[in-house]
């Protein structure tokens, strides 16, 4: 029997229009990850968004929350099916390097190959059958569950918003310190982004849009604008809100959970002040 690879909070039916995803945050590294590593199973924690589920779970209130549980070095819910990269995967189909995405080049792909400062992960290939099966398990119910969250919202409500919640390494001096990504407009309405900047700019945060982070496959694969349902990647710097050793909360954690939930707030605000009939054109 397989255990949950996420946990949903709130109801089935969404009390609000913002639905909040969490699908790098996940902390259960199964012993079928363990026994396959070359490197310490610390050596995988650069890819974790570290704790940044903690902040959407103080920060939430009444949205539905869905919150990757297995370990994003398992599987990578922000890359799609076809992105097995074929140097692990025995099961991927050989695509030429330039057709290949950025992310997939670089070790990052639906399978992770490599993580920052460990290198090559892996002591071996997996085969066809278990990345299918991780796929099967973990991969494709998470995103059916966003879906059904959105579809359910926007039913409700006319409009449906996805926030997903992710963490990154600081971006060097000067650099921003939240990023907020819709894809280039392709993902969400101006207004919903310009709020989130807005709420940034009040609490003295510093915020870029779509540099370095545009959003990825869960924007791509979700959003539907033209039909209501709008999708925003929020990046938090990882020093804003943990430790100097980035393992624990830090000093800043009640700030960002503010901030997060202030950011909350705003989005429904803004998809409710759109008439129910005019959000559904």
């Amino acid at each position: 029997m397989h255990s949950p690879a996420f946990q949903q909070l709130g109801d089935l039916s969404p009390a609000s229009p913002v639905i909040l995803s969490v699908p790098h945050a996940g902390r259960d590294y199964p012993l079928a990850l363990k026994v396959a590593l070359r490197v310490p199973l610390a050596g995988l924690l650069p890819l974790e968004d570290r704790l940044v589920d903690a902040v959407a779970r103080a920060a939430r209130t009444n949205q539905t929350t869905l919150v990757q549980s297995r370990a994003r070095a398992w599987i990578d819910l922000n890359r799609g099916e076809h992105e097995r990269d074929p140097v692990i995967d025995e099961g991927a189909t050989t695509i030429p390097l330039a057709q290949q995405s950025a992310k997939l080049r670089s070790g990052l792909g639906l399978v992770p190959r490599r993580a920052s400062g460990a290198g090559d992960l892996w002591a071996r290939r997996f085969s066809d059958a278990e990345v299918t099966a991780r796929i099967v398990h973990d991969h494709r119910p998470y995103h059916a569950a966003v879906a059904a969250a959105l579809q359910a919202a926007r039913a409700r409500f006319g409009v449906a918003l996805l926030l997903d919640v992710h963490s990154m390494p600081p971006l060097g001096p000067g650099g921003a310190r939240i990023v907020l990504g819709d894809r280039f407009g392709h993902a969400a309405a101006p207004r919903f982004v310009g709020r989130l900047e807005a709420e940034c700019a009040a609490r003295g945060f510093s915020v870029a849009l779509n540099a370095p982070y545009a959003g990825g496959h869960i924007l791509e694969r979700h959003a539907r604008p033209a039909a209501g349902i709008h999708a925003i990647q929020l990046e938090f710097d990882r020093t804003l809100y943990l430790d100097r050793k980035l393992h624990a909360p830090g000093a800043g954690f009640a700030r960002v959970v503010d901030l997060l939930r202030s950011m909350l707030a705003a989005l429904a605000d803004e998809a409710l002040s759109v008439p129910l009939a005019a959000a559904a054109e």
